[in-house]
């Protein structure tokens, strides 16, 4: 019985969330997939999507180089060959049925977030059944589907790694939610977590978070969850063994990469998987609650000795070592990098849409907490949701983790009042149940946070509304497209699009890995029209682009308002270059240098 119905609300639950993917791709449809001929400045998949047309043309498993991108022969980009491979496949399978390569392409930019959103749409769904039981289902299908949507990650057109990340991190706590009744559901919770470590650091508080509370669950409770922990343990090592295999090459194994899956992660999670596998598995060394603690303990003093000793490096904060330059003027204007303090300040109507409904959410365990009858899954919940909050205080990327895991507590506040309004009707019940529902849905706190701003912000000088305005636009590249390939020199911003739309290399992209592109760029617009001249003249540059209204283009004429940039946006072109025609009025302005021949 208890495997049928298991069974059964596996099957609904997959059903929900598929109703959810198959309502966002409607939407999408009808609008006609304008993130397809729009990215909106999403750098991060338009360079994936070169790194895979490369990796399809032939460019090495192991090799990592952007080539069209940086000084001459490019720079190695941090990302995981475990995001291309897929995508690769996907567009490959699909150009053998289309016999077009570039319907392929934009046939998985659709289908790809969409299959992301799915999965993760019907891992918060399982979290949340698991969590607070079958009436929390519903709500979490609402309020899930409102959050996905609302962070934007899981678009058409989105193919960086953010959406994969999320998904495998929900995946892993929805199955740690129910390994207690779920024979390999631990085993598979350790391989996701540690797949979402290797396709990005940016998840490593979670799944360092996921880790730590296994470890602590089986300190607490022993028996209860040694077969978890140990299931938990071996995925863990397991996979990291696998993945370090399959995506660092030989010559590189003794390399240390803090940035990227090297054999820091493989040390750190191999030695932590292994021995929690170990320590689960030796009876002398869990049989009591102070041997636990005495094992674990020389576990955790051994995983922190191997991260002092070996790899010292990377206990400093991501960007310590980023050249100064880049950090006043790249990273501190990097929307996703800001901090909460930066937020508020810059835009507090956007603050209160990415905190509001995590906050609302550790309110509610923080109150059922104080209440006494704390359970197994509010620790892996609540730990999480903590977690994910403190990191999007430091940087606000951390919020896409943060309202997605939100999803779970707010769906059962709102199962537990459904529950009272149909046992016990009246109005003060169904008010409160309406109030649950509207204070859990992003949407409203956004909307809300939005209209006071416009209220505030009355006087407001009103913005340049053509999509187009910043180069955001597919169309905007197309003259650009149609030269022959050469060097352009333009703004980190333009980096990735002028690679995804255009045969051309540049120097600069939004890259920490790409210092001395980034530093040539600002030497050549911040600098005057001499040096820029030097830098063209050395580097064969041979289009200059010039995308006015974009803020990082703004961002360098005020910097620099005598610089070569700004000279250039107020009409003053040297002798050395010449303004392509038809771009003349057009968002990108192109500017062919002379032969000086």
């Amino acid at each position: 019985m208890g495997t049928a119905r298991g069974t059964s609300s596996g099957k609904s639950d997959i059903a929900f969330a598929l109703l959810a993917a198959l309502v966002l791709l409607a939407l999408n449809a009808h609008a006609g997939f304008p993130q397809l001929a729009n990215p909106a400045g999403d750098n991060d998949s338009l360079l994936e999507l070169v790194q895979v047309r490369d990796l399809m043309g032939g460019q090495g498993w192991f090799d990592l180089h952007q080539y069209r991108m940086g000084l001459e022969g490019g720079f190695i980009m941090h990302w995981s060959r475990l995001l291309d491979a897929p995508l690769a496949l996907s567009i490959l399978a699909v150009s053998a049925l289309t016999g077009s390569t570039a319907l392929a392409e934009q046939i998985v930019q659709i289908l790809w977030p969409a299959l992301q959103f799915w999965l993760a749409m019907f891992f918060i769904i399982r979290a949340a059944r698991a969590f607070a039981g079958a009436h929390a289902v519903l709500p979490a299908a609402v309020v899930g589907g409102a959050a996905l949507y609302y962070i934007g990650i899981f678009s058409p057109g989105a193919l960086d790694h953010h959406n994969v990340q999320l998904m495998l991190t929900l995946a892993s706590l929805a199955l740690l939610l129910e390994a207690p009744t779920s024979r390999w559901a631990a085993f598979v919770a350790g391989i996701c977590a540690t797949l979402t470590l290797a396709i990005g650091m940016e998840s490593a508080p979670y799944a360092g978070t996921l880790g730590a509370v296994v470890a602590l669950l089986f300190l607490a409770r022993g028996d209860g969850e040694r077969l978890i922990a140990r299931d938990f343990g071996l995925g863990v090592a397991g996979v990291s063994a696998v993945v370090f295999v399959t995506t660092v090459p030989v010559s590189s194994w003794g390399q240390a990469q803090c940035d990227t899956f090297s054999i820091v992660q493989f040390a750190v999670a191999g030695l932590a998987g292994a021995g929690l596998a170990i320590i689960t598995s030796w009876k002398a060394a869990n049989a009591t609650a102070t041997r636990r603690v005495i094992s674990l303990g020389v576990l955790a003093a051994a995983l922190a000795l191997v991260v002092v000793l070996l790899f010292p490096q990377c206990l400093a904060a991501p960007y310590a070592h980023l050249d100064p330059r880049l950090q006043q003027m790249w990273l501190g204007y990097i929307e996703e990098a800001q901090s909460i303090v930066q937020l508020v300040s810059d835009d507090p109507a956007r603050a209160v849409a990415r905190f509001a409904t995590p906050l609302v959410a550790i309110i509610l365990m923080a109150l059922h907490f104080s209440h006494g009858g704390w359970r197994r899954q509010d620790s892996l919940v609540g730990a999480l949701l903590v977690v994910a909050v403190l990191v999007s205080a430091w940087e606000v990327r951390g919020s896409t983790f943060s309202i997605a895991f939100a999803v779970i507590p707010l769906s059962a506040w709102i199962a537990k009042w459904r529950q009272r309004a149909e046992t016990s009707p009246s109005s003060g019940s169904v008010l409160r149940m309406a109030a649950a529902w509207l204070i859990s849905v992003n949407a409203i706190w956004s909307g809300a946070a939005e209209a006071a701003s416009n209220a505030f912000e009355a006087g407001a000088p009103v913005q340049n509304a053509s999509i187009d305005a910043p180069c955001n636009s597919k169309a905007s590249f197309a003259a650009l497209g149609r030269m022959a390939p050469t060097t352009v020199l333009a703004i980190s911003n333009l980096g990735s699009p002028i690679l995804a739309f255009t045969g051309h290399r540049v120097f600069a992209g939004p890259y920490h890995r790409n210092v001395a592109g980034n530093l040539l760029v600002f030497d050549a617009l911040l600098g005057s029209a001499a040096d820029a001249k030097a830098i063209v003249e050395s580097h064969h540059v041979g289009l200059i682009a010039l995308c006015r209204d974009n803020p990082e283009s703004q961002l360098f004429a005020a910097k620099a308002p005598d610089g070569f940039l700004a000279g250039l946006m107020r009409g003053n072109v040297p002798d050395w270059l010449e303004p392509v025609t038809e771009t003349r009025g057009a968002p990108l302005e192109l500017y062919r240098v002379k032969s000086s021949g």
